[in-house]
């Protein structure tokens, strides 16, 4: 049995059909295109912050941007069950100015450990609510 397909790939060789040669080609390892970068958000007082530790709270975001101006509201982003950051937040500034010197201020500094990245908040799209579900019909086959 060894000594066949042994055979087999000694016939393959010669006849150029190796399977490596089928995977050597570039267009199979070639990176993608690269992606199109969003477009930058437009200036606002509401500041979207990645990059925050899983320890980062609401408060410690407020206390390290109010340095930079008057600070509406800061909310860190946690999750439902462990209540940890999922490592992103919001800042909403009085003015544009205020907002501008955060990110200044902030964009590519450490807080609690962690090098974070402030950029105006982008506007979520809008999409359609999802059509209402088809009626149900019960057990006696009638509609309910």
């Amino acid at each position: 049995m060894a000594m066949a397909m042994a055979v087999a790939v000694v016939r393959a060789l010669k006849a150029g059909r190796s399977g490596i040669s089928r995977f050597s080609t570039f267009s199979a390892l070639s990176p993608p295109p690269p992606a199109e970068a969003p477009p930058n958000a437009e200036p606002d007082t509401n500041l979207f912050v990645s990059g925050l530790s899983k320890r980062t709270t609401s408060e410690g975001l407020r206390e390290a941007f109010a340095k930079f101006g008057e600070v509406i509201s800061a909310k860190v982003v946690t999750d439902r069950v462990s209540g940890y950051s999922k490592g992103f937040g919001f800042v909403r500034y009085a003015t544009l100015e205020d907002a501008a010197k955060g990110i200044e201020g902030m964009d590519g500094k450490f807080l609690d450990g962690w090098v974070i990245f402030a950029e105006y908040a982008r506007s979520r799209p809008t999409t359609p609510p999802p059509p209402p579900p088809p009626p149900s019909e019960g057990p006696s086959g009638h509609q309910t």
